[in-house]
């Protein structure tokens, strides 16, 4: 009797040993899959030193005083395969009073590279949104063919989802009044679904969201992807936020400054 247990045992040894087998096998399948689709969707560039999604056709970059002193004209002449860098979102303004100190060179320099630019605002939730609203109003003058001003909202900073949408739709609205043109609502996938969605839907969404290879995680329609914060550019020493616009050239400069 103890040589036929001993049996038995080794049985269920070897069934347990090809079950995972089997399991690493299909998971290497899986992963073999997601990276052929990746493939698909993703190219590498090692000038960029990330993934380039391949079906879009409008790439830019955002910027502030992270990085640092810019040669706009290199920016412009990177190409790569045909990829080049059409458009630049430019940190202005945060909070109630504060201008980034490198705000007024990358302005006046990304327009004379031939760089279609926008300025954006960091959002403060617990800071008046009207106030907030002036300091951006006093620092930007946006010109034809500009890209409309961004609220950049990340944080709820300790404020109810409620009184963060207050304070944002007297943001937008002074933008809307003052320019002439729908601003457009920078933030996160995760934020978006927890404290926006079904909220400013009129308005242009540009979304940040480094997980998904072929579009950001969110249902609603989009008008920018951030798809990585970790890009290299020519004329910038650190590392540098990569988008794409999800429309085609007609529709990018129908979102232009009129």
């Amino acid at each position: 009797m103890p040589p036929k247990r001993k049996k038995q045992s080794n049985y269920i040894g070897w069934f347990i040993f090809l079950t995972i087998l089997a399991a690493l096998a299909g998971m290497g399948y899986l992963f073999y899959l997601w990276q052929e689709t990746r493939q698909e969707r993703f190219i590498t560039y090692k000038e960029f030193g990330i993934p380039i999604p391949v079906h879009y056709g409008i790439h830019g970059i955002d910027v502030s005083r992270y990085q640092q002193r810019i040669s706009w004209k290199a920016v412009r002449e990177m190409n790569v395969e045909g990829v080049q860098l059409g458009f630049a979102f430019i940190k202005a303004t945060e909070g109630n009073g504060r201008v980034d100190p490198f705000f007024k060179r990358n302005w006046e320099k990304s327009k004379e590279a031939g760089i279609i630019r926008g300025a954006y605002h960091f959002f403060i939730p617990n800071r008046d949104g009207r106030t907030q609203a002036q300091n951006f109003i006093k620092t930007v003058e946006l010109e034809q063919g500009d890209l409309p001003p961004v609220l950049d909202i990340e944080q709820l900073y300790g404020v109810s989802a409620d009184n963060l949408r207050k304070e944002l739709k007297e943001w937008v609205e002074l933008l809307e009044e003052h320019y002439g043109v729908k601003p457009i609502i920078y933030t996160n996938a995760d934020f978006y679904t927890r404290n926006l969605q079904g909220h400013f839907d009129d308005y242009p969404l540009w979304v940040a969201h480094y997980l998904q290879p072929h579009q950001p995680r969110i249902t609603r329609e989009w008008s920018f992807w951030q798809h990585s914060e970790k890009g290299s550019v020519n004329g910038i020493t650190a590392k540098v936020d990569f988008n794409v616009f999800s429309g085609d050239s007609i529709q990018f400069r129908s979102l232009l400054v009129p």
